[in-house]
């Protein structure tokens, strides 16, 4: 049995310093040194998972296989290690609050006042030892969210100062802060961390290895004036310097030794040199490409580039096995009208309709897909964007002026996509749709088979709305052709056009499974198809 040994990772100072990179990148190369890791990230707000927040508070919601709606960064710790997270690797406030009331309504505290200590840290520490029986882990890696002083992770952060002490040479705590650049005085300044390290103290958190966020290098003064005042080995103070790309963060932390410096806290062997051939060759053709194009990413988010990040993401992946690099056009769906359509996306060598929810802006994408259509732009529609091409094909090849999907118009005489049966009683918002991993068979002869190389595959999902099999045959004599089916339900997963060029739709999400060392292969399709 595995003694599992514990990473936390806190932040200071400011949000979005980039937890979630740094903890995937020590998780990349612990793992190249050929140990077991997983992520995992604790988010402090009260909201039961991030399903039904607004794209614009939170970025994505990324999905894992057993369907749980998470936190984006899950969708880095899966790109840079290629292990597929679960429900257990994602726990909020606001489950950890619903998980104790439910246990004090059901009377397992009775006599007792139920209070943030114990009860509350102590189901916090319970899902942080969750992932424990998981799999036999040599390392977890816990991301705390927010930063140190605010108020709603007081409860994270005494829940990891007690699991510390009960764990005892089993823990290592990495703090990352931003040390901030002055130009008036061409200075670095390290008073942020400082009082950053000072917040952590006062609850109870002495950081073992503090890493710091820069524009500019540090010098060796500036390291060993951290050291001294945060209590932290010269050696243990690591630069996090501004980068082009995510994915040279991990070969910056092998060469400050991150890596190294974590293991030899854990008491664990290094194992060598860690194994990073592939990602270097990853990264060299990320930056040295032979040619570049431009597609278009039509979305109502586009203003945070993040509420689609996975699929920006997949467009590196798959723009590096093309040799190429993919520049995002990105386009606000509510800004595309039937009289600047073609301003808007001409010369663009493909586009790709975005998933997303409700009414606003569908117009803009239904014209994208009508342009898309009659100009053979290789087209890629996700989930509402799938669902979208249907809608445009059956108004304006099939004729049926007033087809709709349900969701936008539940009158429509042409319900062309509808509701999932099982959804008809749901009345719930939150964890409701239907999420996680499904198979779909696929047609021989289609572009989807022709990118995946097998019949049989596993796709994430998130959605109520499905394609509606009344109309299948309608739409198949017509020219839009169901190329992936749930061999289950019958449900269409994939439609295609096969007299153009490359026309795909999915109902499915296949940027959640794109990573480094395994680019999607319909995304690597649609590049390809982009670039002839």
């Amino acid at each position: 049995m595995v003694s599992t040994k514990h990473v936390f990772v806190t932040g200071g100072v400011a949000s979005s310093l980039g937890k979630g990179i740094i903890a995937s990148s020590l998780a990349k190369l612990l793992q190249a040194r050929g140990y077991k890791v997983t992520n995992q990230k604790l988010d402090p707000y009260i909201n039961i998972d991030p399903g039904t927040l607004n794209p614009y508070e939170h970025g994505e919601c990324y999905v894992t296989n057993d369907g749980a709606e998470t936190d984006l960064d899950l969708g880095h710790y899966e790109r840079f290690t290629d292990c597929p997270t679960s429900q257990a690797n994602n726990i909020t406030t606001g489950r950890i609050y619903q998980n104790v009331i439910t246990r004090e309504r059901r009377g397992d505290f009775l006599g007792k006042t139920v209070q943030i200590v114990p009860h509350i840290t102590d189901e916090i520490k319970h899902n942080i030892k969750l992932l424990c029986n998981t799999g036999d882990y040599d390392v977890i890696i816990t991301e705390i969210g927010g930063t140190a002083g605010d108020i709603e992770s007081l409860p994270f952060l005494e829940a990891v100062r007690q699991l510390r002490w009960e764990l005892g040479e089993k823990s290592v705590l990495i703090h990352l802060t931003l040390v901030p650049y002055l130009a008036a005085t061409g200075e670095l300044k390290t008073k942020p961390t400082q009082h950053s390290v000072k917040s952590l103290l006062e609850i109870g958190l002495q950081p073992d290895i503090l890493v710091l966020r820069t524009e500019r290098e540090l010098s060796d003064d500036l390291r060993k004036k951290v050291s001294l005042f945060c209590n932290v080995e010269p050696k243990a103070v690591i630069e996090s310097i501004d980068v082009s790309t995510i994915y040279e963060v991990p070969i910056r932390m092998e060469t400050e030794n991150l890596d190294q410096i974590v293991l030899q806290k854990l008491e664990l062997p290094l194992n060598g040199i860690p194994d990073m051939d592939l990602w270097k060759q990853f990264l060299y053709k990320l930056k040295n490409y032979s040619r570049e194009i431009e597609v278009g990413l039509v979305g109502k988010y586009v203003e945070l580039h993040d509420a689609y990040k996975s699929i920006a993401e997949s467009f590196i992946h798959a723009g590096v096995v093309n040799d190429c690099k993919v520049n995002i056009r990105w386009l606000h769906s509510e800004d595309i009208t039937s009289d600047n359509v073609a301003e808007k996306l001409g010369g663009l060598k493909g586009i790709l309709v975005a998933p997303g929810f409700g009414n606003r802006a569908i117009v803009g994408k239904l014209r994208t897909v009508e342009y898309a259509r009659t100009h053979n732009v290789p087209f890629f529609g996700v989930c509402l964007g799938m669902q979208m091409a249907v809608v445009e094909f059956a108004r304006n090849v099939l004729n049926l002026k007033d087809a709709n999907s349900t969701e936008m118009d539940t009158d429509t005489p042409y319900p062309v996509i509808a509701l999932l049966e099982s959804q008809e009683k749901v009345t719930d918002k939150g964890g409701t749709m239907r999420l996680g991993a499904y198979k779909c068979e696929l047609k021989e002869e289609s572009h989807a088979y022709e990118a995946y190389g097998e019949k049989l595959i596993e796709e994430r999902h998130r959605h109520r709305y499905e394609f509606n099999n009344k109309y299948k045959e309608q739409f198949e004599k017509a020219g839009l052709v169901s190329t992936g089916v749930n061999p289950e339900s019958g449900l269409t997963e994939i439609v295609e056009i096969p007299a153009l060029k490359w026309f795909v739709g999915t109902q499915f999400h296949p940027e959640y499974k794109s990573t480094v060392s395994k680019p999607h292969p319909l995304f690597v399709s649609f590049i390809k198809a982009c670039l002839s």
